[in-house]
């Protein structure tokens, strides 16, 4: 993330006005039905901003920082955005290094007046992986790896598969990637590793879920006289949530593939939750593109395995991933990371649930 020193002096201002009170006079503030002033919860990313909105309800107005259609990887507050974040009674962040502007962000809220929300934090996280590489997150063969998923859940929600004792994986794909050590056997590659670990948390159900109960704990606390509210709201979510969970299960168990390839590195959680195995093209950071040896070996590495699908997302460029699905004479589709609307999705009124569902669908052609 590029910012000028312009840019960040500009910050600063703009939230020393703010703490001066200047910036931030505001009107009567919206009123709940019960006549109770709303609280402010801003967040930083569209699941989150779809989570808090469940729980909250009317009781607070809810608003994510990143408009849609932007890339978030690619997202930097304006000084109004820092700004308006002064005014916030909540804010909710994704934390694992996924906004890299946060840290700023924070250090210019009045701690008295803002509760800050890191949803990542004590979930167990994996790895940031490299792009141009096979995730190998399946520890089980055949129904194993879906129909018994649920035994595997630590405590944080998130799934903690075993590998087999003989050290062989699910299709044959042993070598390809160790799964404790994330090397490589049968290719190398020249990897655009951003390091850390891998943020995408949210789409897994139950980390999502996690991540939920945590804006749960902090509207209840911040806004004790509609706790109960936001108790049976989050109960609600957390059934969609698992019902989300067993439905992806269920269709994983059916399927007779277990590898997926996508044009971005964001489905590592999804693939270890139900057993999958996810070859991207790029890393954590989309913009990240393979050379022209590399396209090589994925284009032969769609043909080996019979790959019938070369999956592309909604805000980058699908570009790359079109060209290896036409050189190895593949469809195309797209498998939405969620990690932010598009404008016509938003118009439409789609949701986490609606294109998580997308999202089972697409995979349950792919794994055909």
């Amino acid at each position: 993330m590029k910012k000028t020193m312009l840019a960040m002096l500009t910050m600063m201002t703009a939230l020393a006005m703010a703490g001066c009170g200047g910036a931030n006079t505001a009107s009567t503030p919206p009123q709940s039905n019960d006549g109770t002033s709303k609280i402010k919860v801003y967040t930083t990313l569209y699941p989150l901003e779809y989570a808090a909105k469940r729980i909250a309800g009317e009781y607070a107005d809810v608003a994510n920082i990143v408009p849609p259609g932007v890339e978030p990887h690619d997202f930097e507050p304006t000084a109004k955005d820092m700004v308006d974040l002064t005014s916030a009674d909540l804010f909710v962040y994704n934390g694992s290094g996924f906004e890299a502007w946060v840290d700023n962000a924070v250090k210019g809220m009045d701690k008295n007046k803002t509760t800050v929300v890191n949803t990542t934090e004590g979930l167990s996280l994996l790895e940031s992986a490299g792009g141009h590489d096979h995730d190998h997150e399946h520890g089980h063969e055949g129904e194993a790896a879906a129909a018994g998923h649920d035994e595997h859940k630590d405590s944080t929600g998130a799934q903690n598969h075993e590998e087999h004792k003989d050290g062989t994986e699910a299709q044959g794909h042993a070598e390809h990637k160790d799964a404790a050590s994330g090397s490589t056997k049968e290719h190398e590659h020249e990897h655009h590793d951003h390091g850390g670990t891998d943020p995408h948390v949210w789409l897994d159900p139950t980390m999502l879920k996690a991540q939920a109960e945590k804006i749960k704990s902090a509207l209840a606390e911040k806004d004790k006289a509609h706790a109960d509210a936001y108790g049976k709201n989050y109960q609600q979510l957390a059934a969609d949530l698992d019902q989300l969970d067993k439905d992806f299960a269920d269709m994983v168990n059916k399927s007779p593939k277990k590898e997926f390839m996508v044009s971005h590195s964001a489905f590592a959680y999804l693939a270890k939750r139900y057993g999958l195995e996810q070859v991207a093209i790029s890393g954590i950071d989309p913009a990240d593109e393979p050379s022209p040896s590399e396209m090589k070996e994925l284009v032969e590495h769609v043909k080996e395995h019979n790959i019938s699908y070369v999956l592309f997302e909604t805000l980058a460029s699908p570009k790359v991933a079109e060209v290896i699905a036409k050189e190895a004479g593949v469809q195309t589709g797209t498998l939405n990371p969620l990690e932010g609307l598009t404008e016509e999705e938003a118009k439409a009124g789609k949701d986490y649930l609606s294109i998580m569902k997308d999202n089972l669908e697409m995979l349950r052609a792919a794994l055909k």
